[in-house]
């Protein structure tokens, strides 16, 4: 989830709606801008009992930020608590139970994506012996229920905590016990948005089941793969879900617009602080009509904070978002980038992609969508078949598209590489939640407390 880190007093207000569709157009890179932004979040635990820090204790997640300063990141802060961090690496921020996130840099390739988060990692390693604190590389919390978990000292956290209960059954354990891995990716004009959205939607099913890797909630096997995806099926619907019209004729960034001015508010941010805006209407805001905010219209910056709040399965911003995975290990991490930037950084790759998926219709895609967390690689196919009969042709098309940007190591080595740890999973057959499962109920003895020797960075 996104962190403040830059004034709302110069941002310029919304006069017209054209405005809204412009903030979209206004991402449009040539191809040899494109970058590739990687997202990675884990759990933090204290190494004597497993438990999860507070942001207040000593050796907690305030020490734990302040600790990475040594690497030249600079605090950001809110209410006088440091919150984030930013450098040349990105953003380092919270989700609302301490959930640790590296927002990475934009870079040109997956060699440098993967120095990146391994530059991250060795940097939150060091601190975190010297605090008592261990990183977990899971899709949930696998044994903590929510009245066990902090929260962190963010405002718009807060608003979030009490609406989710409003809205849905599940949204306080999307924030409270859940870890992701993101990418997000450039596009050159509408049309190769659609396409990119387009194939990202339809094929999200495959990399949730290829990354599923949240099989416990409270201690126990909780009948899912993915239970971090299934938390989605009832979190908020009206900002949640495969958006169906994303596949209809004349889908572009008015009709995106459209649907994010649907989308409830949450917030506004103002003088440093956030008003609680829960449910009330964007719409009503361009009016000057926001109950909270009289007479008041809105600035692009508010707008891109309001784009923040939906979370559909892919996501626009100035760039497109892939939010299906689950959190893992760290090699892992640089799998899903490379999944994406081959499919959708080389065209031949996004034709061959959309030419395997165009033809499931809008109940085909959401059937998949739903089977998939209980289901994995298993989950039936629009025609017949099931997911597993398609993955390894998914990878062979990444690969290809890999291999045709040349983007290549000091070694020589292309980044087709760091598609092996999903070609694993299609070859022995498991997802990670399903090698999980059988270490629960067999070398582990039921134990879940060794998920920590094994699953941690």
């Amino acid at each position: 989830m996104s962190t403040k880190t830059v004034s709302d007093s110069n941002a310029a207000v919304i006069e017209d709606r054209s405005q809204l569709i412009a903030y979209f157009a206004g991402g449009e890179k040539p191809a040899e801008r494109w970058r590739i932004g990687t997202e990675h979040e884990k759990f933090v635990y204290r190494t004597s009992d497993h438990a999860a820090p507070s942001y207040d204790e000593p050796g907690g997640i305030r020490d734990l930020l302040a600790g990475l300063e040594r690497f030249g990141w600079r605090p950001v802060e809110e209410g006088g608590k440091v919150i984030a961090l930013t450098g040349k690496d990105g953003s380092v921020s919270l989700e609302p139970a301490g959930q640790f996130e590296l927002s990475g840099a934009p870079l040109e390739n997956l060699h440098q994506t993967c120095a990146e988060t391994g530059r991250h990692l060795d940097q939150v390693k060091a601190v975190g012996d010297e605090l008592g604190l261990g990183f977990l590389g899971l899709g949930m919390w696998p044994d903590k229920r929510r009245d066990e978990l902090p929260i962190m000292p963010k405002g718009r956290y807060g608003i979030m905590l009490n609406h989710m209960p409003r809205v849905g059954s599940m949204g306080l354990d999307m924030m409270l016990r859940t870890c992701t891995i993101q990418v997000n990716l450039d596009y050159a004009s509408e049309a190769d948005m659609v396409q990119k959205f387009r194939v990202g939607l339809a094929l999200q099913p495959l990399a949730t089941a290829l990354f599923a890797n949240s099989p416990f909630t409270d201690g126990l096997p909780n009948g899912q793969l993915s239970y971090r995806s299934h938390i989605w099926s009832d979190t908020d619907p009206a900002r949640t879900g495969m958006l169906p019209f994303v596949f209809e004729d004349g889908f572009g960034y008015e009709r995106y617009a459209d649907y994010a001015l649907d989308v409830p508010m949450y917030f506004v941010y103002r003088d440093g602080r956030y008003i609680d805006a829960a449910g009330l209407s964007f719409r009503d805001f361009l009016k000057g009509e926001l109950s909270v905010l009289p007479g008041e219209k809105p600035t692009m910056e508010d707008w891109a904070d309001h784009l923040s709040t939906a979370f559909p399965e892919v996501r626009l911003k100035t760039f497109l978002e892939m939010r299906g995975a689950d959190g893992g290990p760290w090699g892992r991490i640089c799998a899903l980038p490379a999944l994406w930037v081959g499919l959708l950084y080389d065209q031949g790759a996004l034709d061959a992609a959309w030419d395997l998926v165009k033809g499931w219709s809008i109940e085909d895609r959401q059937r998949l969508r739903d089977t998939v967390p209980a289901l994995g690689l298993d989950a039936p196919l629009p025609g017949g078949g099931t997911l597993r009969d398609v993955a390894g042709d998914v990878l062979d098309i990444a690969s290809r598209g890999l291999s045709a940007r040349r983007r290549l190591s000091a070694s020589g080595d292309d980044e087709s590489g760091f598609l092996e740890p999903l070609r694993e999973v299609v070859r022995s057959g498991k997802v990670p939640a399903q090698v999980l499962l059988d270490k629960f109920a067999g070398e582990w003895g039921g134990d879940l407390s060794k998920v920590y020797g094994e699953y941690s960075f």
